[in-house]
């Protein structure tokens, strides 16, 4: 049997330690479809995943929890603009061909959705995952079903980078830092290892409530040692 996480208590939880104590209706949304999607199609596989899985579309949409394009821009144009200004000012040293210039078919291979999706063969391959046609029109990878499709498969798959969930979080290992290779690389790794540790114990309401415990713990060693 499938026990679903106790969502009242997940959203408090993330609220309180990853948004500020507020959230928007878009952020609950988005993190609404990712959720669903996970239990409807891996219902019994490890939460964990699902937790960096979260925390992927925390970073990647600049905590917005919606498909976004690459720099956040709200066209392709302004996109492919600020990627110009960024790349001659030598601020993309690590790009070698500027994916993002238009192809002799007039389409932008720069990132979009809930991992930033880049390049042309990025968008081939997820059109086949998707059974959406991508590459003929790749803003469709800013659509939520498809955008939470491409997050989940793609990270379980290993489709971005060859790493995929179940080659850092596993029975075996626990490692929430190095799982920044299946996006990119290590950038970053830290925060993406705290944020995905935050949501991972707000599905776990027993956890949750241990580190409250202990975080009041320490406040009264503080302030027994300042009224010494």
């Amino acid at each position: 049997m499938v026990v679903h996480m106790d969502r009242g208590f997940f959203f408090d939880a993330v609220r309180d330690q990853l948004f500020k104590g507020e959230m928007t209706h878009p952020q609950v949304v988005g993190i609404t479809a990712i959720i669903d999607a996970w239990e409807e199609r891996f219902p019994h596989a490890d939460r964990r995943w699902l937790a960096y899985i979260l925390a992927t579309a925390y970073h990647e949409t600049a905590y917005t929890m919606q498909p976004v394009r690459e720099t956040l821009a709200h066209s392709d144009t302004r996109a492919i603009e600020i990627l110009e200004t960024a790349f001659a000012a030598g601020k993309l040293s690590w790009v070698k061909t500027p994916y993002w210039r238009p192809d002799e078919d007039g389409r932008s291979w720069h990132g979009r959705g809930l991992v930033q999706l880049t390049h042309k063969r990025n968008y081939e391959a997820m059109s086949t995952l998707t059974g959406i046609d991508l590459v003929a029109d790749p803003d469709r990878a800013m659509e939520m079903e498809a955008a939470v499709t491409i997050l989940i498969e793609g990270m379980l798959q290993g489709s971005f980078t060859g790493h995929k969930l179940a080659d850092h979080l596993n029975a075996a290992t626990e490692d929430w830092v190095n799982a920044r290779r299946i996006v990119n690389g290590t950038d970053r790794a830290e925060k993406l290892a705290a944020y995905a540790m935050a949501f991972h114990a707000a599905m776990r309401p027993d956890a949750a409530h241990g580190m409250i415990a202990r975080l009041k713990a320490w406040g009264l060693r503080v302030i027994a040692r300042l009224t010494l």
